[in-house]
């Protein structure tokens, strides 16, 4: 099994560290890497989208030609996990919280309306107890770094998690998205999840 980390920003390390471990955990002989250019898309398995500044990733991804690439290959069938700005970039909506601006250039294939810096700037993150029953009844310790909100779900989005009256863990077929950054939990079932779907 072939999983790639997109390597623009966040953490990529984090992530590639995680998949590493829930391969060991599901024991499934799996090779991870990082990606940057298009053409690497074309062994892979599976797709991670890590955190980061969105509108940086989303230039980033232009100008290496990757926003097409991926598009092209998640319609394809590659499953796509999103974390924080990652589920931004997968999004079919996404506006500014305080400026109301819509930011474009995303995959725009998750069938969602996102408000980036929903829940504050950096000195403003939190975590908390997520109860998650797809992973099980133990809660997952979920942590906000300037997250974002799913505040919309339609089509064939599937809430999996919910904070307060917004989604912020969601399942569309093949992609799942994230607002918080399940790399630096600890918890490797997000991950799992996600490779249990790659499996399929």
């Amino acid at each position: 099994m072939n999983i790639g980390v997109l390597g623009y920003q966040g953490g990529i390390d984090e992530h590639k560290y995680m998949v590493i471990e829930s391969c060991r955990e599901l024991n499934i002989q799996c090779n991870v890497e990082t990606v940057v250019k298009p053409q690497q898309l074309n062994k892979l398995d599976g797709l991670i989208i890590p955190g980061g500044e969105s509108t940086t990733i989303v230039k980033l991804a232009k100008r290496y030609n990757m926003v097409e690439e991926i598009r092209s290959k998640v319609i394809e069938g590659l499953p796509v996990l999103g974390t924080c700005a990652g589920a931004i970039f997968l999004a079919k909506r996404v506006t500014d919280l305080k400026t109301r601006k819509e930011l474009q250039g995303t995959i725009g294939l998750l069938d969602v309306v996102v408000v980036r810096n929903f829940y504050g700037r950096q000195k403003e993150s939190f975590e908390i107890d997520l109860e998650i029953p797809t992973l099980g009844e133990k809660p997952f310790r979920a942590i906000f770094i300037r997250a974002p909100a799913i505040i919309e779900i339609s089509g064939k989005v599937k809430p999996l998690a919910i904070y307060g009256e917004n989604y912020v863990f969601v399942q569309q077929d093949t992609i799942l998205a994230a607002v918080f950054h399940p790399e630096l939990s600890g918890d490797t079932r997000i991950h799992r999840y996600f490779l249990e779907i790659v499996k399929k």
